[in-house]
């Protein structure tokens, strides 16, 4: 007689669905037998990688028979030169989404409550749930954050408070002054978690810095990750920043050697390397302009983003012209797990990336 594996999980666990990433250009391929594809669907750098991490990446290869450093310590030095972090205040990770994962390992009991907002980052109700946690999910305002409902929503149960600024997937902000007023009417005792992933795209002078808000508020833990501007999303490394005591407790359940060596070593390099960034945000910006004229000019709604990034409202159902614009090689990301069935979420690319996920969304809305 088998065994009931579902019953025997955890009761978060049992009732979990899976994070369903973008579609991969090799699924495609295999699927469809197509072998141009224009993928804009994970947010992803478009110029590939810096040549500086290529190549420490590459030396980092010939010590693959060795564990990583553990504690991460020349990645953390560099982060230290870069961002003015204490090495004991970071805490590093596989992706930010390790770092998210370990603040919720560390905060979180069954019957404890988490408040994010409407079309949050998924990995926080994931997080919550798995931690049998209850999730306190608050009416967003303008497609973001409606900071005023989130301060309502905290109680005496609430350990956690997530916020993504910009937020993924709508790219919506809040400025420093918002962020701020909500920081200083939080209680103590409650954990903000400022998940800074498209952090570096935001060019608005009133957009905040969270490392630079760590000092001020002791309850504020910043994650951020080479996945995006800085073009690692195929290594994985993230951190999280936080006071010293935070930290300690993140990094009694991380797992050891969670970052590896190739990874520390690009990320290390990367930093060294403001040439790529620049080329990186000049590249956003004005693929970013012609990706949102082109939309605007086939007559949809454009949500304002700080990302590199847009979600497109199509006024229809947005599956079936996702499927359409697969059929015609290029791969956008449907929202529809966040509750926006009519919305499409496209990364920026490079411009006859954009141009021809523009000629084939208008072939396929006049079709």
């Amino acid at each position: 007689m088998g065994c009931d594996f579902i019953a025997r999980a955890t009761p978060g666990v049992q009732g979990l669905q899976p994070y369903v990433p973008g579609k991969p250009a090799q699924e495609l391929e295999r699927e469809l037998g197509l072998t141009d594809i224009v993928k804009l669907a994970s947010n992803e750098n478009p110029l590939g990688p810096s040549p500086l991490a290529l190549a420490a990446a590459a030396q980092a290869l010939t010590e693959l028979h060795l564990y990583p450093d553990a504690s991460g310590y020349r990645l953390k030095q560099a982060l230290q030169q870069h961002f003015g972090l204490s090495p004991d205040c970071i805490t590093l990770g596989n992706g930010s989404n390790d770092v998210l994962e370990l603040i919720a390992r560390a905060f979180l009991r069954p019957g404890d409550e988490v408040v994010y907002s409407q079309y949050a980052f998924l990995v926080y109700p994931i997080i919550t749930q798995a931690s049998s946690a209850t999730a306190v999910v608050t009416a967003a305002r303008d497609w973001g954050h409606d900071l005023d409902a989130m301060l309502a929503a905290v109680t005496e149960r609430t350990r956690l408070v997530f916020i993504a600024n910009p937020n993924n997937p709508t790219g919506t902000w809040l400025s420093r002054a918002q962020l701020c007023a909500f920081m200083d009417a939080l209680p103590a005792s409650v954990v903000l978690v400022l998940d800074e992933a498209y952090t570096e795209y935001s060019e608005d002078p009133e957009f905040p810095d969270g490392l630079e808000l760590l000092a001020r508020y002791p309850n504020l833990v910043v994650t951020r990750t080479f996945s995006k501007a800085w073009g690692l999303a195929g290594l994985r490394v993230g951190f999280a920043a936080a006071n010293s005591e935070i930290t300690d407790l993140l990094n009694r359940v991380r797992q050891p050697f969670n970052v590896s060596g190739p990874a520390l070593a690009a990320a290390e390099a990367v930093l060294q390397d403001p040439d790529y960034l620049a080329r990186t945000l000049e590249c956003n910006r004005t693929g970013m302009r012609q990706l949102v004229d082109g939309l605007e000019r086939l007559g949809l709604a454009v949500i304002p983003s700080a990302g590199n990034f847009v979600c497109v409202g199509l006024g229809r159902p947005a599956g079936p012209v996702y499927q359409q614009l697969l059929q015609r090689g290029v791969i956008v990301r449907p929202v529809a797990n966040y509750q926006m069935p009519d919305h499409l979420r496209i990364s920026i690319g490079l411009e006859a990336q954009n141009l021809r996920c523009l000629r084939m969304l208008e072939e396929v809305l006049s079709a």
